[in-house]
This record gives structure tokens, sequence and C-alpha cells, in this order.
């Protein structure tokens, strides 16, 4: 079975470890579960009324281990430490990570949030890959459907146009199919904002936010005040910077965690391909505690030297890590 890409997994090893006002109103909020010893903290997914693990599981690193009995354990172990947001695309592995987790989920459905997303912008194609994910799934619904990569500047245009996309991220929410609505991007600050200025109640979005990004095209300093201030479900990706950040050995894996775990978002997504690594990352949120303003800063400094224009932030800068999918429609399909 054909899985790694993502740049050859994250160009062989680097991909190994952890894929992967306001801030206060957020990580103090009396909905912020108090952890036991040991527990997950949980948090609130913006204006929805859900509460997810401040800890997600990324979907793509799940779907390449060679026996998917491992993937189930990776999701299992980590559905039993208290993670209970669970991410995934209808693209990744060619489909082996909604399957690895609609198997993985099986009769425990009601304990997770479930989040997958699409990558056409138009309606009919849109709605085809929907079908596709909910059967992979072994689900009936999705607590949240996302646009996938908003990673060029037509793409907003495209998705509101007629017969584009919105129109079936509305038709999901109206047959119970998909429960909340978002979008994903890696590329810019500026497709998100313009998002987020086309005429729709968005749910949630999702983006990276690592100690690199504000240096560097950011989505903390120009997304990530816009999106607390509609109080939406707020998804960190990428909090290792795609592992550069601690690969400069100036910084740990658990201190990127708690750097993105800081900030005002409901989530922090990351890849854990291992168990090693799925327990570091476990360990990570058990321990957490919110950084100061004075910590965040520290950290941000430090980093600034290996900031190098983008060039550890791979994913704003190339197009390795796009998603137009093959036979993707210019621009839609009515």
């Amino acid at each position: 079975m054909n899985l790694p890409t993502r740049r050859q997994f994250l160009t062989s090893g680097l991909a190994g470890t952890l894929a992967a006002a306001s801030t206060a109103s957020i990580l103090t909020s009396p909905r912020l579960r108090a952890a036991a010893a040991g527990e997950i903290p949980r948090r609130p997914f913006g204006k929805t009324g859900v509460s997810v693990s401040i800890l997600g599981l990324g979907g793509w690193h799940i779907g390449i281990q060679k026996d998917p009995a491992e993937s189930h354990r990776l999701i299992r172990t980590a559905m039993d430490a208290g993670i209970n947001f669970l991410d995934n695309s209808n693209d990744y592995n060619e489909g082996q990570s909604e399957i690895r987790m609609g198997e993985a989920i099986k009769g425990r459905r009601d304990q997770v949030f479930l989040m997958t997303k699409f990558n056409f912008r138009d309606k009919k194609n849109a709605l085809r890959e929907l079908e596709t994910s909910l059967r992979r799934l072994q689900t009936d619904y999705v607590d949240l459907w996302q646009f996938h990569s908003i990673e060029r500047q037509e793409d907003p245009d495209w998705i509101f146009a007629p017969h584009g996309a919105i129109e079936a991220a509305e038709l999901a929410k109206q047959q119970g199919k998909a429960r909340f609505i978002g979008f994903t991007g890696h590329k810019s600050p500026d497709y998100h904002l313009k998002m987020l200025t086309k005429p729709y109640a968005w749910d949630a979005l999702q983006m990276p936010l690592n100690v690199l990004d504000p240096h560097f095209g950011s989505f903390e300093r120009r997304v990530l005040p816009e999106a607390v201030k509609r109080n939406l479900g707020i998804i960190g990706m990428k909090p290792m910077a795609f592992r550069n950040a601690p690969l400069t050995g100036v910084i740990t894996s658990t201190e990127c965690l708690h750097y993105a775990m800081s900030l005002p978002v409901s989530v922090t997504l990351t890849g854990c391909e291992t168990m090693e690594r799925l327990n570091t990352a476990l360990e990570a949120a058990r321990t957490f505690r919110k950084l100061t303003d004075a910590e965040m800063e520290a950290l941000r400094e430090r980093m600034k030297p290996f900031v190098k224009d983008g060039a550890n932030e791979p994913y704003k800068i190339t197009k390795d890590f796009d998603n137009r999918p093959a036979g993707f429609p210019p621009p839609y399909e009515a």
C-alpha cells in the first residue's frame, strides 16, 4: 500500500515528531473545565456550545501505518486518554485516514467531535466528497465539515459563486449531515481574511499557529484576533512548524505545544504517527499551564533567528503542501 506523500512523510525524518481581550477570555473562561491530575482540559468550541479537548489528533498521520490495527490503537489510545477532537480529510492517504478512523471509533461515535475536510469548490463535487467521507467514517454526520486549504486568491470567490460549494455546506447542515461549517488553510492570512468577509456565519476556522508564525505572514497577528472577536471555534495546526521549530535545537516539542495552547484557541492539532509521539503530546496536554505574556515573547524572540523568510514554514511559501485534487474543475462545476 503506497501511503506516504505529504512531501514523502515530511521529508523522511522530519515528520517524525508531532507534526505536527481574548487570550484571557478563552483560557480563563469558567467553561474551561478544570482538569484533575492526569486529565486533558477542555475548552468551549467557539459559540457552538460544544467543549473540546485542548489537544486534537491530526488525521493525516494516523493513516500511514503499515498495519491498520496500529492506526486503530493510536486513535483509541488518544480517546481513552481524553482526546475528543479528531481531525481528518477526504484526501488523506487516499482515504485510508478516514477508513481507519471510522473503524476505530465504531461503537464510540458519541465520544468524539469528528471533523473532516473537502477539496472541491463546487456544490456537486463537494456533496460527493461528503458522502464518501461519511461512508468511510461509518457515520451519518460529521460534527465539523471544513473547506480544505484555502490556498489561492480565487478560492473564496469560487466557493461563493452560483453552484459553489457554500451551497453544499448549507445543504449538509439542513440535512443534518454536518453540524458546523468552517474552513482551513496555511498559505496566507489574506485568504482567511477574505473568507471572513463573505456573507456567511462561520462556525470555525483552522490555521497554523506556532512560535515561528508571528515573524512571517502571521496568522496569529492578523487572523486570530478577528476569529476571537467573532467567537469562532479556533483550531490551531502545525504547532511544530512542520517539525522545523524543535529541529533548531533551541526549543522542545513540549514548549512548542505549550506556546500554541496558550493562544486563544479551542484546540491544537498535532500529528502522532507512533505511540511514543502520542504519549509525548498527551503529557504536554496534561502538564499544560498557560504561559505568561513574558514567557510567550521570550519564546518568539528565541526563534527569531530561524525565520529565514518563511523557509522553516514551507507550507506558506511553496506548493508542496497544496491540496488541489486531480480533476479539480477550474473554477467550479455547475
